[in-house]
């Protein structure tokens, strides 16, 4: 059996990440938006094993980011042997980003990687791609219109490669990213048309820190003015609850300047923020 792309024929007998890496030797060399999440990591792993140094990385910092996944994105390309180039962004000088309207990631997605188009160019590599999979189309991401308009390629998705197929195959070849939770910038903890601005960045950074070094993985903290609205896992909500570890939440939230600390009784999930877009929500 196999699957037809316009460059030839892919043998679905083989593994998923030899096909990934077929895929990806026939780009010739590409950029890889790197960030050290389970999608870029793979794809970054992939491109360097297909392409050699035609692949570069690159990693781009700014306050939308923790300084803790950037220090691990960074850790981890020099383990992993990846070519490397690290790029300071100040996102809120970008117009349509601090404004934080529902077309945010457009704007952002669409300077920041009209930057990796011009780096494409100048190291003579043919395309830049990113680690969007097939799950992602189900969600609101006004960012993959830049993608789409300035020709970035998603593998994943040409590969019909889900977000499970994509921690599979991360597994098999040993990535310790293969379970990492699943992380988004951090403007999306801010509510469409709240401004963005480096002080609220900042506390959405330190009030998720104080989850992480509780030992939750997977969980958000959503910015509502002076209430914090913490979401974690169906399962971990007994363990937030406990006497202790409540009090040490809500206490350590509102040093950092929340009135309020409230826990979100549906749980953990994705692109929350959107729910307030849809019809009867």
């Amino acid at each position: 059996m196999c699957t037809f792309r316009s460059s030839g024929i892919v043998d679905l007998d083989m593994s998923d990440y030899v096909r990934l890496k077929s895929l990806l030797a026939e780009t010739g060399g590409a950029v890889v938006a790197y960030s050290g999440g389970v999608d870029s990591t793979l794809l970054a792993k992939a491109a360097t094993d297909a392409l050699g140094n035609r692949a570069l990385c690159v990693l781009i910092e700014s306050c939308l980011v923790p300084g803790i996944e950037i220090d691990e994105a960074v850790s981890q390309a020099k383990d992993l042997g990846l070519r490397l180039m690290r790029l300071r962004a100040d996102v809120l000088s970008i117009k349509g980003v601090p404004e934080n309207e529902p077309d945010r990631c457009y704007h952002c997605k669409n300077a920041l990687f009209s930057k990796m188009v011009e780096i494409a160019a100048e190291h003579n590599l043919p395309y830049v791609l990113d680690g969007s999979n097939a799950d992602d189309e189900a969600d609101f991401r006004p960012g993959a219109r830049a993608l789409a308009e300035l020709r970035v390629r998603s593998p994943f998705k040409e590969l019909g490669f889900t977000k499970d197929q994509v921690r599979a195959v991360s597994r098999e070849i040993g990535l310790a990213t293969w379970n990492k939770p699943s992380y988004a910038c951090l403007a999306s903890r801010v509510p469409y048309g709240t401004e963005l601005t480096q002080e609220i960045l900042q506390r959405v950074e330190s009030a998720e820190r104080v989850l992480r070094e509780l030992g939750f993985g997977q969980f958000r903290v959503r910015h509502h003015g002076d209430l914090a609205r913490i979401e974690v896992l169906p399962e971990d909500m007994d363990r937030i609850c406990a006497p202790a570890t409540r009090e040490r939440v809500a206490r350590s939230l509102r040093a950092l300047g929340y009135t309020y600390v409230a826990l979100d009784l549906t749980g953990y999930r994705t692109g929350s923020m959107n729910e307030a877009l849809e019809p009867g929500s």
